[in-house]
């Protein structure tokens, strides 16, 4: 997000240019490393107009066997009403003209539409993974079972190369449900 907003800043005037305030969220307690505060502080003292807004810490329940992704998902949903109220802070001394959230950030969405923030995904990744994640829907409806127990069947999808079952992620419940609502966002 960093980079994409020095990248609006690039087009749209100066990095010191406060017409055109960035403000990037940030979320506390899942995955902190050290070195974010040192990174924050260099891109802050280097582009004034990029400021960073800390949402409160939160804790996820660990017990359950889940995946990383699954927790990670758990955790940014739970984010929401932090997001919404750093949002609404932030409405009242700006007028927001876009929420831009990357891919794993679908339930934030609504919090845009909530308040009338136009609402964008940003997708780093290349157009193969997304001509795949775009399919993915498709083939849960097609496919049953684990993937790791399907060793010769081979997936097609639209540019992109075969790709093996067995090299797939197996199957989650909950990470299917957030990549379906991902796909009718």
């Amino acid at each position: 997000m960093v980079e994409l907003g020095k990248l609006l800043l690039h087009h749209h005037g100066r990095r010191d240019n406060h017409q055109f305030p960035i403000t990037i969220l940030l979320t506390t307690g899942f995955s902190d490393i050290p070195t974010i505060i040192s990174y924050i502080d260099s891109v802050s003292q280097a582009y004034p107009s990029i400021s960073f807004r800390r949402l409160p810490s939160i804790s996820v329940d660990n017990s359950q066997k889940c995946s990383r992704a699954a927790i990670g998902f758990q955790f940014i949903r739970i984010n929401a009403p932090n997001v919404l109220h750093s949002l609404e802070e932030i409405s009242k001394s700006y007028k927001i003209s876009a929420f831009v959230i990357n891919i794993f950030c679908t339930s934030a969405l609504s919090t845009g539409k909530d308040l009338k923030i136009p609402t964008f995904y940003f997708y780093t990744s290349g157009a193969s993974s997304l001509a795949a994640f775009l399919q993915f829907p498709k083939l849960d409806e097609q496919t049953t079972g684990s993937f790791k127990d399907q060793p010769d069947t081979v997936f097609h999808f639209h540019g992109a190369p075969p790709l093996k079952a067995i090299h797939m992620p197996d199957r989650n419940p909950l990470l299917t449900e957030k990549i379906q609502l991902i796909m009718i966002s």
